[in-house]
């Protein structure tokens, strides 16, 4: 393609795109295709001749539209927001045609200087602490952009573990090993918090340990200092809190002004995911949760969700951005500089070095919107999302089971976790929205997202009207079916009542835990063990015992005898429906024991009956996703485990 060429083939796409967009809200929300449909419509091997732009742009239009999901449609409600506007476009267009790879201030001066005005800018226009600004006389931290709060948090975490080591060092005035005091390491959370904690920590092979919330899904204080009491006696060493403000499953908002000081006293670093709320902070009468916000050691806020800055783009500020050098410095000569001193040279504050010129794209919006607009654009989105709560609140069917804030509604059906998940699965079946599930303790219930700044009281009708028809109609049905069932004996019921269980609900009826219920659970371990070798997640502490086909043996109580399947219940897809019926969620292809002792290995199983196996343990308490097990022994004192030994 030459200049000419690209420059009639740009304008057409802009079109495209200015048609795409425009039109957007008319086409199917989720497209209708299975897993692989792509691998028919195109060849195994790349083409050995140029093919011109027309043809390529045609398998666009058949191969790739098909298969998208339109994040931009109004009726797009299942995330978070990923908003893009015109002038974020714009933007990228210019970074993309400049291609520039800003690693140090030499690399390219723009993209640097740029960068470090426009984090000043929304340090300021969110209401953060002047410590975060590069510019402030008593400032030793700033920001930078990250492509995701994912890296920023492990950024976070990795900084606040490598001060840690290097302070445990000095008291302790001798050469220990980073791998001896990363052992003793533990950050906290809550259990409302992103996955991208736990993914952090696994990454690090750091503990994380999942605080619980108080009837708000909030972290509290006194939850936090209980747990720094019980792992300091434990020989553990807490170093980080990683608290939320709007977490994914509700919008909740870890009370900040509790935890700040409590992180100060003891030495922890505070890290603030505001992953969404972020930008509401624009607007004053929203800051309300940024109490406490003046202990934070490190922020982070995605651009890329509700401030019309499209992804990748996510600001992320520290309160001392040498604690960053310390930690991902390196110095080789080829990418040192004359003015590497007075420069800021932002490889060091990431993981990556090359990174992207960002800063454009968010340059251009703020300009293009001003703080007004900005704010106009967050409190439209409120608004949109009150009114659908009105209706909601107004409908007898329906409850929300939780405060509603910013643009979040959460909703369930009257009636049971059953019959929310399968009013889900037929609006998502539907295609005409986008939702998504999430849990309340035991409860399951529907996220419904406030996104596009397009979004008009009219979609919102639409969408509650196609919500509540739903709704209506499967209630109608769940009685009919309830009404034929009270005909039928007794037996048929259980059938009926068996089947209209639903694998995914984390809340199980009473009579659900019982014989029959631990029957089919030894049923199914006893198949798994007969075709492969029991597996153990790393927080599996416990040595597997012997099995037999007689039963399992258990270090303690009488052998339990497991009879015959029934068979009605073998074959591989029925095997399948009760292993995740009857089990928690766990790594492929391995069992995930926690504190409940789960026939995983298999272990205790007498124990396992007097518990009747109670499958409510969701949130794996025993810290089965952390890389150590939280239900080890507690460790040696950390002066003796590192005393060296002598050889004889």
């Amino acid at each position: 393609m030459q200049a000419e060429e690209y420059n009639r083939r740009g304008k057409e796409l802009v079109d495209y795109i200015t048609q795409y967009l425009g039109s957007i809200r008319e086409r199917r929300v989720i497209p209708d295709v299975k897993p692989g449909y792509m691998k028919e419509l195109l060849p195994d091997t790349p083409p050995t001749e140029p093919q011109d732009w027309d043809t390529i742009f045609n398998d666009f239009e058949k191969v790739i539209m098909p298969g998208v999901v339109h994040w931009q449609s109004p009726h797009m409600h299942a995330y978070f927001p990923c908003l893009s506007s015109w002038p974020s476009l714009l933007g990228d267009m210019l970074a993309d045609a400049i291609n520039c790879l800003g690693f140090t201030w030499a690399s390219s001066p723009a993209c640097t200087e740029l960068e470090i005005i426009v984090m000043d800018w929304l340090c300021k226009a969110i209401g953060l602490p002047s410590f975060f600004q590069h510019h402030h006389p008593d400032s030793r931290g700033g920001g930078i952009l990250q492509s995701t709060v994912s890296e920023s948090t492990l950024v976070a975490l990795l900084a606040a573990r490598k001060d840690k080591i290097l302070q445990l060092r000095a008291e302790l005035n001798q050469d220990v090993d980073d791998s001896i005091l990363n052992s003793r390491l533990v950050v906290y959370t809550s259990d409302q918090a992103h996955s991208s904690v736990e993914k952090a920590g696994l990454i690090s092979l750091v503990r994380v340990r999942f605080l619980p919330t108080d009837e708000q899904l909030c972290l509290r204080g006194e939850t936090l200092k209980q747990a720094i009491q019980e792992d300091r006696k434990r020989g553990l060493v807490p170093f980080m809190l990683c608290a939320t403000l709007g977490t994914t499953g509700v919008c909740a908002f870890d009370k900040l002004s509790e935890l700040g000081p409590i992180c100060a006293e003891e030495g922890l670093w505070l890290h603030v995911d505001a992953a969404y709320a972020g930008a509401a902070y624009f607007c004053p009468e929203l800051r309300w949760s940024l109490e406490g916000i003046e202990f934070a050691q490190s922020f982070v806020f995605n651009l890329s969700k509700w401030m019309m800055v499209h992804f990748d783009c996510t600001a992320f500020w520290v309160k001392d951005k040498y604690k960053l050098h310390q930690t991902f410095v390196v110095d080789p000569v080829y990418l040192r500089h004359e003015n590497s001193l007075e420069a800021t040279d932002f490889m060091h504050w990431q993981i990556p070095l090359s990174r992207r010129f960002r800063s454009l794209k968010v340059w251009f919006v703020m300009r293009a919107f001003g703080l007004k607009n900005l704010q106009a654009h967050i409190r439209h989105g409120i608004e949109m999302a009150k009114l659908l709560e009105s209706h909601i609140r107004s409908d007898p069917n329906f409850e929300i089971p939780a405060e509603r804030h910013l643009g979040l509604v959460v909703f369930c059906l009257k009636g049971g976790n059953n019959l929310t998940q399968e009013l889900l699965k037929r609006l998502t079946r539907s295609g005409t929205m986008y939702l998504i599930p999430a849990d309340i303790h035991t409860k399951r219930i529907i996220r419904f997202t406030v996104t596009s700044q397009f979004t008009t009281a009219d979609d919102i009708l639409k969408d509650w009207d196609i919500i509540s028809k739903t709704a209506s109609t499967l209630l109608a049905e769940t009685q009919a079916m309830n009404n034929a069932g009270q005909k039928n004996s007794g037996g048929d019921e259980a059938i009926v009542a068996g089947e209209d269980q639903n694998p995914d609900s984390d809340a199980r009826s009473n009579d659900k835990e019982d014989a029959a219920s631990l029957q089919v659970e030894l049923w199914i371990d006893k198949a798994w063990n007969q075709s492969r070798k029991p597996m153990r997640s790393l927080s599996c502490t416990s040595e597997p015992l012997p099995y037999t086909h007689a039963g399992l043996v258990s270090g303690s109580g009488p052998m339990i005898t497991i009879p015959e399947m029934p068979s009605n219940l073998t074959g591989k897809q029925n095997l399948k429906r009760l292993t995740k019926f009857y089990s928690m969620p766990s790594f492929s292809n391995q069992w995930v024991q926690c504190g409940r002792n789960q026939l995983c290995c298999p272990l205790k199983v007498s124990q396992a009956a007097q518990k009747h196996l109670s499958s409510t343990c969701r949130r794996m308490i025993c810290m089965c996703s952390s890389p150590v097990a939280y239900t080890d022994p507690s460790p040696p004192p950390l002066e003796t485990a590192i005393a060296p030994t002598h050889q004889q």
